[in-house]
């Protein structure tokens, strides 16, 4: 069996989400797991997708980065999986398309996880200097306060009955943000 696991990191990623339920499908999987969220909580639907999976099943994916940020993570799920006998594919893989059962596959997708690891942690380090130089020029604003620009809509909702889950993802922020809106309002 084919069990497709598909994730953006955030809830207005939907049209991203929506390809790779697509993407999935196409492929060939019975089932796909799908969930809106960072990489570095916890994700639900993946502890399902990964219990449900049984020796002689594949794992799909669209992308390595959709299942872990790092070689490591990535390392400790793709040898939980071998070791249990499933396999793991990556549909968009460059031109290709990746199957880990072969020791080809395994080889080929740890060396490009760690390839992807580098990018990530030099567009860190380039991110840190321009915000050092942006600091120093005393040009650097920060990131824009989401939660804050839309406590008004968190605090309508509030009054109009909705719950403080509801309300979270109506509005595309987190509860503990919901809380404060509300408790600035005098409303908790």
């Amino acid at each position: 069996m084919q069990v497709g696991y598909a994730r953006t990191s955030t809830e207005e990623q939907v049209a991203g989400l929506e390809a790779q339920v697509r993407d999935l499908e196409a492929g060939g999987c019975d089932r796909v797991y799908r969930e809106q969220v960072s990489a570095l909580g916890d994700r639900p639907e993946l502890e399902d997708a990964l219990s449900f999976l049984r020796s002689g099943d594949t794992l799909v994916i669209t992308k390595i980065d959709r299942l872990a940020r790092n070689t490591r993570t990535l390392g400790d799920i793709v040898d939980d999986l071998h070791r249990r006998g499933v396999g793991l594919k990556v549909l968009q893989f460059g031109k290709e398309t990746l199957d880990t059962t072969g020791a080809y596959g395994r080889l080929m997708l740890n060396m490009f996880a760690a390839f992807a690891e580098f990018e990530r942690d030099l567009m860190k380090e380039r991110q840190k200097e321009g915000i050092a130089k942006a600091k120093a020029e005393r040009k650097y604003k920060g990131r824009k306060p989401t939660a804050r620009a839309k406590a008004g809509e968190a605090i309508e909702l509030f009054r109009q009955g909705r719950s403080v889950s509801e309300i979270a993802k109506a509005v595309g922020i987190g509860r503990g943000s919901v809380y404060r809106a509300l408790e600035a309002a005098g409303l908790k």
